[in-house]
């Protein structure tokens, strides 16, 4: 990453920034702290790390939101299946937009998984444009900018694991694979348990007040 991020510089950040917060199940803060890290050691402006990242992901919440005005709940289906959530997932983001308000858009950028989907939620639920941007942009400054200074407090650190991980080359690689694959399987597995349950729930209580056919005959 650091190879990539100091060849293609400010660019690449914007870009993966971009990619990871429209949906791509991949973490955007490593990157971002590894930024921090290289901007501490003098390859970046700090500052101009953060206003790529800010607008990248402003960009992509930006689109979420026009998608939820647009479209409503329907969109919040779209995302549970390219997000490998399930719909209890997804009622379970409603009810803490509900339970926390507002301040949801700020507190779920630090919220695996609720990043992604409070924006087009916000847009679902017809929260005001301006205010879904001044919290929006609340809680993204807070997010890049936590990432950023955890990535320069601890440089001389992530420099150090860095070069760790390194020496063990493809093995890494291999593990992290094998561990994205697994995360994958895993959420896989519980979603298609999920919709399993509820297929069996349904066909339980269809069956249950259809009344049988040797019912029907003995009350005639």
């Amino acid at each position: 990453m650091i190879g990539l991020i100091t060849q293609y510089g400010l660019a690449l950040i914007f870009a993966y920034v971009l990619i990871a917060k429209l949906g791509l199940p991949i973490p955007a803060d490593p990157a971002l702290i590894v930024a921090g890290a290289l901007a501490a050691g003098g390859e970046f402006s700090a500052l101009a790390v953060f206003l790529v990242a800010f607008f990248a992901c402003a960009i992509s919440d930006a689109t979420w939101y026009a998608a939820g005005r647009l479209y409503g709940h329907r969109i919040m289906k779209h995302l549970s299946r390219i997000s490998l959530s399930a719909d209890s997932s997804m009622r379970q983001s409603e009810q803490r937009f509900h339970r926390w308000g507002r301040l949801a858009l700020v507190l779920s950028k630090f919220v695996p998984g609720l990043s992604t989907v409070m924006p087009p939620l916000a847009g679902a639920m017809r929260l005001n444009g301006w205010a879904f941007a001044a919290l929006d942009g609340v809680g993204t400054a807070l997010w890049v900018g936590a990432a950023i200074s955890l990535g320069m407090v601890f440089h001389l650190e992530i420099g150090r694991l860095i070069v760790r991980l390194q020496e063990f080359g493809t093995i890494v690689i291999g593990l992290i694979g094998m561990l994205l694959a697994g995360y994958i399987s895993i959420r896989w597995w519980r979603r298609h348990r999920f919709y399993s349950r509820l297929r069996m729930a349904r066909i339980t209580v269809i069956t249950g007040c259809q009344p049988s056919a040797t019912s029907q005959s003995s009350a005639s």
